[in-house]
């Protein structure tokens, strides 16, 4: 693990390890080796006594209902193909049958997916599905440019379900909106779902405390947040919105904890 933003995978994995059930990801704890589960624990339980202790909660809502809405998309069209930005250690791909599915990552956390992949399918806990896993700098609008090629070639004319998940928030504001739209780059008709910080928290004391933790752990943290009307803009549709309360009225039946003590990571889906 570096000190970089690519951290944020291997916390996520830990939260959805911890809450499987709820994150509907009986995979998640296959993805980190037994070796270095111990050091991941350790990471995620100082994050949880510095930043707060519920991100297991907030990301495990955030998979289930990016794992639903693609599951809609299946029902609608089943040669749908999936395209994933910040893909992580996520089990999109293995969860459900898609077409064909992309994922896309910084460098050093496609290369550890991908160990761990061909480790799992030689262990019988993954299947022989094939995946494309692609290294980009999201930051970079040639490797964008690039990418979008990618992303259409790979397509071939086929509906596209596109996921950015944890991730426009740690680009500058171009950038995070260009990511948003690449599914919609791709194909105007694309299902896009994006988890994003609402401008209206950007004050918010978790995500205060979120930004000390990051600037010793050499994340940046500088951070965009964006609205509905950003993203509908963006993706050329309106935007159905999920936040944090939303989801615990709809996978837990109420809300356990108010979203002034999460971090608040709001879902928005277009084009479903």
């Amino acid at each position: 693990m570096r000190d970089d933003v690519g951290l944020t995978a291997y916390l996520v994995n830990e939260s959805r390890a911890r809450r499987e059930d709820l994150a509907a990801d009986p995979l998640a704890a296959e993805w980190i080796s037994a070796e270095q589960r111990g050091a991941v624990r350790e990471l995620w339980d100082e994050f949880a006594a510095e930043v707060y202790p519920h991100d297991d909660l907030v990301v495990s809502l955030r998979g289930r209902v990016v794992l639903e809405t693609l599951g809609q998309a299946l029902d609608k069209r089943g040669d749908t193909v999936l395209v994933v930005c910040g893909a992580g250690f996520s089990s999109y791909p293995w969860l459900l049958p898609f077409a064909a599915a992309m994922e896309i990552d910084l460098p050093h956390i496609v290369a550890a997916k991908q160990r761990r992949a061909a480790e799992l399918r030689a262990a019988g806990v993954l299947d022989q599905r094939k995946v494309e896993h692609v290294a980009a700098d999201l930051n970079d609008a040639e490797a964008r440019r690039r990418l979008l090629d990618r992303i259409r070639r790979f397509a071939d004319g086929r509906p596209i379900a596109y996921v950015a998940e944890g991730l426009v928030f740690y680009l500058p504001p171009d950038d995070a909106r260009a990511v948003t739209g690449l599914g919609v780059s791709a194909d105007p008709d694309s299902l896009t779902v994006v988890s994003y910080w609402p401008s209206a928290t950007a004050d918010h004391p978790v995500l205060e405390a979120q930004r000390r933790w990051f600037r010793r752990r050499s994340v940046p943290e500088d951070a965009t947040y964006l609205t509905t009307s950003d993203i509908a803009a963006v993706v050329g549709g309106p935007v159905e919105n999920h936040s944090p309360e939303d989801l615990q009225r709809r996978y837990l039946g109420e809300v356990v904890v108010p979203e002034t003590e999460l971090i608040p990571e709001h879902v928005a889906v277009a084009g479903i």
